[in-house]
């Protein structure tokens, strides 16, 4: 009984280390980390797939992520699904890569 009480607080506890991991890993410092677009989803063919299984996903320089997908056809796509994330970012296509600009931190 006891055993299984101290169990499944375990558990519940690797769940929340776990969840504020990823949390941490959106916060954003001085440049900009590729994780921060991990959790984004894109509509592939009607299937949420995660970006980086449809592209690969660089730092384009010191303020910009750099998206180039392997199926040309889902450009828009992309934008669309990191234009509807709760990051606030405004993805642009130039060529064959679509690029992420991130704005310069505030206070806020």
């Amino acid at each position: 009984m006891i055993a299984d009480v101290k169990r499944s607080a375990e558990q519940k506890m690797q769940k929340s280390l776990d969840a504020l991991k990823v949390d941490f890993s959106k916060v954003r410092s001085g440049r900009p980390h590729t994780g921060l677009l991990d959790h984004i989803m894109v509509d592939y063919y009607g299937t949420p797939t995660p970006i980086k299984q449809l592209a690969n996903v660089t730092l384009a320089d010191a303020r910009t992520i750099g998206i180039i997908p392997w199926d040309k056809k889902i450009f828009s796509a992309i934008e669309k699904a990191i234009r509807d994330s709760d990051l606030g970012l405004n993805p642009m296509t130039v060529s064959e890569m679509v690029r992420v600009p991130m704005p310069p931190l505030t206070e806020e």
